[in-house]
């Protein structure tokens, strides 16, 4: 007996026969062609509920039609809203965006929804070699970056105003990025600590620096990816590794004093904790030098520290 289709094949299936028909089918009609919906009735009718949802989520224009004389509705696809024009892309092209889309798990259908209207999936399926959920606002977080509107949104308890200057995924997440008008500087944002909707302002508010790339911000600049108040804060650094602390911080870092033995760099926090991190990685050859707040509790850490090892090395 062959093993009954998945649900993801079932609504593959319940597409094909939408996009295939040239009349409205019956819920019933429909159950009875696709095959994997169950046999009792009210099972069936939860299944196709959720099917019909699963389609709707993937962007499927879904048409609804009375039959007959009214009393009964029809479901169908019309191919004419739902297929995308031809974009003449080759076989190899077409191949390598199937790869591409099957490559990723954005936690929904919408890649397999968009391959269909391009001309339908690979003949087998391919295990996914990263996956990467849809955060709830993560649409209107795009919309926002492609119309240059201004966004307003509940970030970790607390009201942010920025301008979206881009979107990165690094590490399994979305981060939005851009300059945060109530601080006056840069942030990045993990979209899926979002708190419920964003506000999306007027069109055309502001234009993004010609060079930014979002990912400079995202992908190894863990100091400034937390809500710990903006800071300010002096090291000194040792001569032959400046180059390094310089090319680890980028465009952050400010060259306050530059001298043969070394050189005093600013750089901005928003994470204490990533910041005692990436200091550390210097061992010796870095000193952070004010504001003093910030350098004793650097040096409390680092005693904290090295206690615990003590005490674990005696033990």
């Amino acid at each position: 007996m062959p093993d009954a289709p998945s649900r993801v094949e079932r609504v593959l299936n319940l597409l094909a026969l939408l996009l295939d028909t040239r009349r409205a089918l019956t819920r019933e009609e429909i159950v009875h062609d696709v095959a994997g919906y169950p046999s009792q009735i009210t099972a069936y009718r939860r299944a196709f509920e959720r099917d019909k949802e699963t389609l709707r989520g993937m962007g499927v224009p879904l048409t609804t039609e009375p039959i007959g004389d009214g009393s009964e509705l029809g479901y169908r696809v019309r191919p004419e809203d739902y297929y995308l024009p031809d974009l003449g892309l080759s076989v190899e092209e077409a191949a390598a965006l199937r790869v591409a889309v099957s490559a990723v798990s954005l936690g929904s259908h919408a890649g397999e929804g968009a391959l269909l209207k391009l001309g339908g999936l690979a003949d087998e399926a391919v295990a996914p070699i990263a996956s990467l959920p849809i955060a709830p606002a993560l649409a209107t977080l795009f919309e926002a970056f492609r119309a240059r509107a201004v966004v307003r949104f509940t970030h970790r308890d607390r009201v942010r105003t920025v301008e979206p200057w881009g979107l990165s995924s690094k590490r399994g997440h979305w981060y939005l990025v851009g300059f945060d008008r109530d601080r006056d500087a840069v942030r990045a944002f993990r979209a899926d600590r979002i708190d419920g909707d964003v506000e999306l302002g007027a069109p055309d508010a502001f234009e993004a620096p010609p060079d930014f790339r979002p990912d400079d911000h995202v992908e190894s600049r863990a100091w400034l990816l937390g809500d710990d108040p903006a800071v300010t804060v002096r090291i000194r650094v040792d001569a032959d590794h400046r180059d390094a602390m310089l090319s680890e911080l980028g465009s952050d870092a400010v060259v306050e004093e530059d001298h043969d033995d070394g050189a005093v760099v600013e750089m901005t926090v928003t994470n204490r904790a990533a910041f005692r991190t990436f200091v550390l990685g210097f061992l010796e050859h870095a000193e952070v030098l004010d504001p003093p707040d910030i350098r004793a509790d650097f040096v409390t850490w680092l005693e904290r520290a090295a206690s615990g090892a003590a005490s674990s090395g005696g033990s």
